[in-house]
C-alpha cells in the first residue's frame, strides 16, 4: 500500500474558482516526487492538504492508512508529514538553533533525553552540527533553510514536503538543499515531495506531476516529462536549461542521443562527440 494517497481531491477558496480539481496520485516510501506548475496552479494548496493544514472539499488524503478527515487522528498525520515552506525566517521562533529545533518535539511531549537525540539526528542529517549554538539570525539563507528542515526532521516525519523551499536561495544554496534531500531519501528512507518552479530541481525526482489550473495535466519520469518542450511551454513551463541547450543543438544537427537533464550529462554528451 502506498504511504501517501491523494484521491480525487478538489479544493476551493471561493465558490468561483477551484484551486484543485480531482487531483489523484500516490507516493511510496523513499520515493522522491516533484510537483511543478505555473503560479496559481495549485501547488501550495496541495502542500497544505498533505498534512491536514486544510481539508479537501471533496476526495480524500491518507497517510499510512490514516485519513486527514479523521479529526481524532489528524495530529498523527502532522507527525508523519512535515512541511518546509518558502521563507525560513517565518518559521524561526528561537534565538539559538538547537532551541528552534527542539520546539516541535517539546510540543509533542517527547522526553528531554530523546529531544537531545533528535536534535543531534536532525543537525547531522542536514550537515549543521557545528551551528548547534549559533543564532539563526546570523546564518545564510541556505543555512537557515537547513535549520528549517532540521526542525521538521526532529519530528521524525515519514514524508518531507518542500513547498518552494529553495525559492529564496541562490544557486549554491539550492544545491545544498538538494544534496540534503538526496541524503535523507537514501539514508533515512524519507519520502520527499518537492514543490518547485525550478526545473533543474524537478529533474532530480523519481517522478514528476505537472499542475495547471488545479489539474494534473502531465505525469511521468523526468525523461518523459522533459521530452516535449513545446507541451511544457503550453503550460507556462520551460525545460531545464541543459535540456534546452541539448534541444537547440539537436535542431542544429548535433547528434545528441537520449535525454539530457543536467549539466554533467550535457558535458558528457559533448565530450563524447569530440572524441
Amino acid at each position: 500500500m502506498p504511504l501517501l494517497k491523494v484521491e480525487n481531491v478538489s479544493y476551493s477558496y471561493d465558490k468561483k474558482t477551484k484551486a484543485l480539481k480531482n487531483v489523484s496520485f500516490s507516493a511510496e516510501k523513499g520515493e522522491h516526487i516533484a510537483v511543478i506548475g505555473h503560479n496559481g496552479s495549485g501547488k501550495s494548496t496541495l502542500a497544505k492538504l498533505l498534512n491536514g493544514l486544510i481539508l479537501p472539499e471533496s476526495g480524500t488524503v491518507s497517510v499510512d492508512g490514516i485519513f486527514s478527515s479523521d479529526k481524532e487522528k489528524r495530529f498523527e498525520i502532522r507527525k508523519k508529514v512535515g512541511v518546509v515552506f518558502q521563507n525560513p525566517d517565518n518559521g524561526i521562533i528561537a534565538s539559538i538553533v538547537e532551541d528552534d529545533i527542539a520546539f516541535g518535539p517539546e510540543n509533542l511531549g517527547v522526553p528531554r533525553k530523546e529531544i537531545g537525540e533528535r536534535i543531534d539526528f536532525a543537525l547531522k542529517s542536514v550537515g549543521m552540527e557545528e551551528y548547534r549554538s549559533a543564532s539563526p539570525a546570523r546564518l545564510s539563507g541556505g543555512q537557515k533553510q537547513r535549520v528549517a528542515i532540521a526542525g521538521v526532521l526532529a519530528l521524525k516525519p515519514e514524508i518531507l514536503v518542500l513547498d518552494e523551499s529553495t525559492a529564496m536561495l541562490d544557486p549554491q544554496g539550492r544545491k545544498e538543499i538538494l544534496s540534503v534531500v538526496e541524503k535523507l531519501k537514501r539514508e533515512q528512507g524519507v519520502t520527499v515531495i518537492t514543490i518547485t518552479h525550478y526545473m533543474e530541481e524537478a529533474a532530480e525526482a523519481d517522478r514528476i506531476f505537472v499542475l495547471s489550473h488545479g489539474e494534473i495535466v502531465m505525469s511521468g519520469s523526468p525523461e518523459e516529462i522533459f521530452r516535449d518542450g513545446e507541451k511544457l511551454k503550453s503550460f507556462g513551463l520551460e525545460l531545464p536549461y541543459p535540456a534546452y541547450i541539448a534541444q537547440k543543438l539537436k535542431e542544429k544537427g548535433v547528434p545528441i542521443d537520449g535525454a539530457v537533464l543536467s549539466e554533467s550529462e550535457l558535458a558528457e554528451k559533448l565530450v563524447a562527440l569530440c572524441r
